[in-house]
């Protein structure tokens, strides 16, 4: 039998609640998944919040995307995405491109080494993602989604 997350953390008492034990058997479980991605990409030299800019900024090719736009796509809250941004063009992995018809607006765009970076990364995500959840199958996966989807939109 799989240990359970008392059995993890070491924690004699139980949970105060069937909601608290299930709140945080997905923040433990968030936290391993995004550990794990980590060090998938690590030697690629970004952070798993730097790969979901990439992938974002992939998929809104040709156009690029405006920092606010961007920020509400990523996956957590960033409150600072414009200096996520600076480091990232330092990187050579995005640059940005002021407006011509409203120079307040500056669209950013995923670079050459960016989408290289991305492309040699992509295999070793999708085999992270396999490890880690494709014991589950289609169906488990599915209902995973929707449950995990009415979590985070109740009422």
């Amino acid at each position: 039998m799989p240990a359970t997350l008392r059995d993890e953390i070491r924690q004699n008492r139980p949970f105060t609640s069937v909601e608290q034990e299930a709140h945080l058997n997905i923040v433990r479980t968030a936290l391993e998944l995004g550990a794990h991605l980590d060090d998938v990409l690590k030697p690629a030299g970004v952070s798993v919040t730097q790969f979901n800019v990439l992938r974002i900024l992939r998929g809104a090719e040709p156009a690029g995307l405006c920092r606010g736009e961007l920020g509400e796509r990523l996956l957590g809250r960033m409150p600072d995405v414009t200096r996520l941004l600076d480091r990232m063009e330092k990187q050579a992995l995005v640059a940005r491109q002021r407006e011509t018809t409203d120079r307040r607006q500056v669209r950013t765009h995923i670079t050459t080494h960016g989408r290289r970076v991305l492309n040699d990364v992509d295999a070793k995500v999708a085999a992270e993602h396999e490890l880690r959840l494709g014991h589950l199958g289609a169906r488990e996966l599915r209902s995973l989604i929707a449950l995990l989807t009415k979590i985070r939109q109740p009422n």
